[in-house]
């Protein structure tokens, strides 16, 4: 791969003045997984140095049918800066972002520190302090979303932004996996899904995430939000709209989209 900084700088650029750039895989159709987090450790460089910090972390690609469109095996991840985190009821200005999608999933909070490899579901259970209802905003700095692997790992896992409730409910008090969800636009049922859609088990993806970190020397930190992966297909977003995700045992989360 050629010039990773360059490429991080571009995609700074990018998310400052809300231009989207052509996919690196244009010109370096061999870029993997690998040069992706090249350029994302870059890009993290720049954000932090603007007095940004690392929240947490975003886990995407978690279920079957978006590594099977993207053509990956595993999820891939991104950090959470503290810039993008919004609460419950909030208005999100879509003058914030490019293309913004919205997918509501469950969110962990870090109880414990948490570092990997090795980490087991159980651990990573253990290290908990509880789950939120969450919708993360999902937007591409890459013109008209016309990303491969590598684009998408570069760009924070096309991390935009996320908002979460502020019930939090203890993970001795639910399983995951049976977590149903319900998302309505201005009223309206436009998707359902469930907890199981993220690696079969939303738990299975932090311990994931924790054994990827801890073989980069990172560890998870307590206070860190985990999002685990989107239960239904991404929804573009549109001025005026109110969208509701309504989770099993841990309630509503509500987003209010402005120009």
């Amino acid at each position: 791969m050629t010039d990773p900084r360059g490429k991080a700088q571009a995609l700074y650029d990018a998310r400052r003045t809300r231009t989207p750039i052509s996919p690196f895989t244009d010109t370096e159709p061999t870029l993997g997984m690998a040069d992706g987090y090249a350029v994302q450790r870059e890009l993290v460089a720049l954000l932090l140095a603007d007095g940004d910090r690392i929240v947490g972390y975003k886990v995407g690609l978690t279920s079957e049918p978006m590594q099977k469109m993207i053509g990956v095996g595993s999820p891939d991840y991104g950090p959470v800066l503290g810039s993008t985190v919004y609460r419950d009821g909030d208005e999100v200005p879509l003058s914030r972002f490019i293309s913004p999608k919205l997918e509501a999933e469950i969110v962990f909070v870090l109880g414990e520190r948490l570092e990997g490899p090795g980490v087991t579901i159980t651990e990573a259970r253990a290290a908990l302090a509880g789950a939120v209802a969450g919708v993360e905003i999902v937007d591409s700095r890459i013109v008209d979303w016309r990303i491969q692997l590598a684009d998408t790992v570069a760009d924070l896992a096309s991390n935009g932004a996320v908002a979460v409730s502020s019930r939090l409910v203890p993970v001795t008090e639910l399983d995951a996996r049976l977590v149903g969800m319900t998302l309505t636009r201005n009223g309206e049922l436009i998707d359902t899904g469930a907890g199981a859609a993220a690696l079969g088990d939303p738990v299975a993806v932090v311990a994931w995430l924790a054994n990827v970190l801890g073989g980069n020397g990172i560890a998870l930190e307590p206070g860190h939000l985990i999002l685990t992966g989107a239960l239904h297909a991404a929804v573009p977003m549109t001025p005026g709209d109110v969208f509701r995700a309504e989770f099993d045992r841990l309630g509503p989360v509500t987003v209010r989209v402005r120009s």
